[in-house]
């Protein structure tokens, strides 16, 4: 292999390093040739357009009848005389702000400000979602159809460079129609939280017992749908452990966290500081059916209130529902009827004379030994629990029946009461109850009532 002479390669290089840069210049010359022809194409298409447009302007108030008619023939009848009053302004204007958007682009988008503005004014309305959306692919459809006509009619040589903007014409129509949907969902959220507390508002009111106020009434049948006059109870559940799965503070059960509309009963539940409380619309149903459907879903106490004949005296039922519940001791999760707990409730809702009571019929106990006490109070409850049957009594707390009777004769010595006797045998339960209930020993502060 000879070597090259210095200086040689270079010159024989220098002819391709100019070739190849002759190639790149001109292909840089063709892509911006390209880009130009492609631009002014663009131009000369939306020229076209604008033109189309200018001819339309006259005939702006017939196609907005014709967009009015063409909406209505698909509804069904099924749109209100409010929303059939306004169509065709509504066609008018925003076909008319379709028309600035193509003449004046420089002037910004007002036919999306205008989407916007009639979707938060559909969803106030009421009107359907897919009403509205339909509609914008109507109007999509009766613009387009008059520029071919009027292009096909002037400038029919044109008519094949439409085809270039029918992708743009499309893209805006799905730029309005989204804007419009956009407003639409953020409005109908905005009217339900409004609507939501507006119902929460109501409902609290009737627990509180504001139902007397005739004109709460007759707006609380309203707004929640139910007769004033009706068969109702509340359902008061300890918001400490509350239901399977927690408390999502909304008014539906959702996600079976709560019973929702069940065997014909309706639920409006409320989150209040020490415990969730559900306004019943009973219907048919009992009351066993209303503890059969909360209690899959408990997890704590619950109280529930007698039946009461109208929304007015749901705040009485709220009160006697919490007595219920406060009936509850001990483990697990009961639901207390208040019908079924009258003895515990008087007690609760008295408890300066439930303290009194506690002491007079069960004051000899207060010198014996507690823990003997508390053997003859569990004893006792034992045998009333079991219907003064000292043989079930005892195999419930695995003793033998003399040692119930005996336990049984030792609280009548130091009491100076006779079980036997109906009406000493009445304070010895209901003093049980305050026991029970408050605790021994149990003072209430000066003017304590409840």
């Amino acid at each position: 292999m000879t070597a090259s002479r210095p200086g040689t390669t270079g010159r024989a290089d220098a002819p391709c390093r100019m070739e190849a840069a002759g190639r790149s210049e001109a292909g840089g010359r063709m892509e911006t040739a390209g880009r130009a022809e492609a631009s002014g194409r663009t131009e000369a298409d939306r020229a076209i357009l604008r033109k189309a447009v200018l001819r339309l302007t006259d005939r702006l108030p017939d196609l907005a009848d014709r967009l009015a008619a063409e909406i209505l023939s698909g509804d069904d009848g099924d749109r209100s005389d409010q929303l059939r009053g306004d169509l065709g302004e509504v066609c008018r204007v925003g076909l008319g702000h379709g028309f600035e958007a193509i003449l004046d682009p420089g002037r910004g988008r007002a036919d999306l400000d205008w989407a916007r503005r009639l979707g938060r004014r559909r969803a106030q309305q009421g009107q359907p979602l897919d009403q509205l959306l339909r509609s914008y692919r109507l109007a999509g459809r009766v613009f387009w159809e008059a520029v071919v006509e009027v292009v096909g009619r002037h400038d029919p040589g044109n008519v094949p460079a439409l085809v270039r903007q029918a992708t743009r014409t499309w893209d805006t129509i799905d730029e309005q129609s989204g804007a419009a949907a956009a407003a639409y969902h953020q409005t109908e959220l905005s009217l339900a939280r409004r609507s939501e507390e507006r119902v929460q508002a109501i409902v609290d009111a009737l627990l509180d017992g504001q139902g007397a106020d005739g004109g709460l009434l007759a707006t609380a049948a309203s707004v929640l749908g139910l007769p004033a006059a009706g068969r109702y109870a509340v359902v008061m559940l300890g918001a400490e452990r509350g239901f399977a799965d927690g408390f999502d503070g909304e008014f539906t059960g959702g996600r079976d966290r709560r019973p929702g509309d069940i065997g014909g009963m309706r639920f409006i539940w409320r989150l209040r500081a020490d415990a969730q409380v559900a306004l019943v619309a009973l219907g048919t149903a009992e009351l066993d059916d209303l503890v059969a459907a909360v209690r899959p879903y408990a997890r704590s106490h619950a109280g529930v209130s007698p039946v009461v004949p109208s929304l007015a005296e749901l705040g009485g039922a709220r009160w006697l529902a919490e007595l219920a519940l406060r009936t509850c001791r001990g483990p697990g999760a009961q639901i207390a009827r208040l019908d079924r707990r009258l003895p515990d409730a008087l007690v609760l809702s008295q408890p300066r004379l439930a303290g009194r009571l506690g002491e007079v019929a069960l004051g000899g106990l207060t010198g014996v030994d507690p823990a003997f006490r508390d053997v003859l109070l569990a004893t006792l409850t034992a045998w009333l629990d079991c219907d003064g049957s000292a043989a079930r009594a005892a195999d419930r707390l695995f003793c033998h029946r003399n040692t119930v009777l005996n336990r049984l004769r030792k609280i009548e010595q130091l009491t100076g009461r006779t079980l036997a006797h109906p009406r000493d045998l009445v304070e010895v339960a209901l003093a049980l109850s305050a026991v029970r209930l408050h605790g021994p020993g149990h003072r209430p502060a000066d003017g304590a009532t409840g």
